[in-house]
């Protein structure tokens, strides 16, 4: 199923780099908007340039407000955005009526699947990330023999400390739901600068 899985590339901050990363053509290009985070991105200078290639533009906010994620959508012409905070169901269904929503939840070993189903009729798509306390950008894994127990009908993008080495382990998950994979600080120089060698060895082996 690998060449059928969607990629995401977070995190990106540098027009040029943007643009080699682009050339690889993944299907979604993040920007975080979260200002605790390394890759936090403060203007659209750097960044709102024409790209070139069908990928869609995902903004990332954490327990934004309303206004903010509108004004971040307007003025980086966001087609999706994804919220990675604490937001309810009533804001997602409000933010999903402005942008297909992408809502991440952090997953660890006790964390129980059965919670989203009040998430079902408000956000486009659900990405689970690795739990931690900083919103994601953890680089670590989650236990991915937990998405078994993942029985809605809701697709899902897999995130969470993706590295180079993953392509066959990925491409092997049997998951009806799961709809592509999140990618961001294992493939990157410093925060927020993308390594275009390690993208395109690790597109290669997914897409074979």
């Amino acid at each position: 199923m690998g060449n059928l899985l969607k990629v995401k590339v977070c995190g990106n901050t540098q027009s040029k780099n943007l643009k080699e990363v682009c050339n690889l053509q993944p299907d979604f290009i993040g920007f975080i908007f979260y200002d605790k985070s390394k890759r936090f991105v403060d203007s659209s200078d750097e960044i709102k340039q024409p790209l070139g290639v069908d990928a869609k533009r995902v903004g990332v906010f954490v327990n934004a407000s309303e206004q903010e994620i509108v004004q971040k959508a307007e003025e980086f012409e966001l087609d999706y955005i994804q919220l990675h905070g604490d937001e309810t169901p009533e804001f997602c269904s409000k933010i999903n009526q402005i942008k297909p929503v992408f809502k991440a939840f952090q997953v660890n070993n006790n964390f129980n699947f059965n919670i989203l189903n009040i998430y079902l009729s408000s956000c486009y798509a659900f990405l689970f990330d690795t739990s931690s306390n900083q919103h994601g950008g953890s680089g670590k894994k989650f236990d991915w023999g937990l998405l078994q127990d993942y029985t809605l009908e809701k697709k899902f993008m897999l995130s969470g400390g993706i590295n180079e080495n993953d392509a066959e382990i990925i491409n092997n998950i049997d998951h009806p739901k799961m709809m592509g994979i999140d990618l961001n600080s294992k493939f990157e120089t410093r925060p927020g600068i993308k390594d275009i060698t390690k993208l395109f060895n690790f597109l290669i082996q997914l897409r074979l």
